[in-house]
């Protein structure tokens, strides 16, 4: 059984994915789901009272009878499994810092959580500071009035010395 400090369920998706796949009648037998989620002889009963893990496997079944079980569900209870492998890594100290900024990088590219490649964000770093100063003041200009001048001299250049 999962029991990682970043689940909040004792029970794992993948599980429900599994019980789901059992229901609809592919997938591992009970006896093998058991062994690889290392349940314990009560565990299949008490989830089976938890109304947020009954509505998980519904919700794969659903999925299973619509799409067939495809390879993009596949891959989704996979990235499920290897996100509690990327967290343990990202926290080791075995593990080099370019493997960690890569993996942390992996892990915000799936989450959706890079900035919109735009090009207000790419111009201005991605921070846009607006400064309101109140209204607009308006002055008004008489474009009738004509300023003569005379034409004089330029000051010679060792005059300004």
């Amino acid at each position: 059984m999962d029991l990682s400090p970043f689940n909040y369920t004792k029970w794992s998706d993948r599980l429900a994915f599994d019980m789901a796949l059992l229901l609809e009648g592919s997938g591992e037998t009970i006896k093998e789901i058991v062994q690889r989620h290392r349940l314990g002889p009560t565990d299949l009963v008490d989830f089976s009272k938890d109304p947020v893990f009954l509505k998980k496997v519904e919700h794969y079944r659903g999925e299973v009878r619509e799409k067939g079980l495809t390879f993009r569900m596949k891959a989704r209870a996979q990235a499920e499994e290897l996100l509690v492998t990327s967290w343990t890594l990202i926290h080791s100290p075995d593990v080099s810092a370019a493997v960690k900024a890569d993996l942390i990088k992996s892990t915000v590219k799936w989450g959706g959580l890079e900035p919109k490649n735009d090009a207000e964000a790419t111009a201005g770093g991605g921070v846009k500071i607006t400064i309101n100063l109140g209204q607009p003041v308006e002055y008004e200009v008489d474009t009738t009035q004509v300023i003569e001048h005379d034409e004089y001299d330029e000051p010679a250049v060792d005059d300004l010395a």
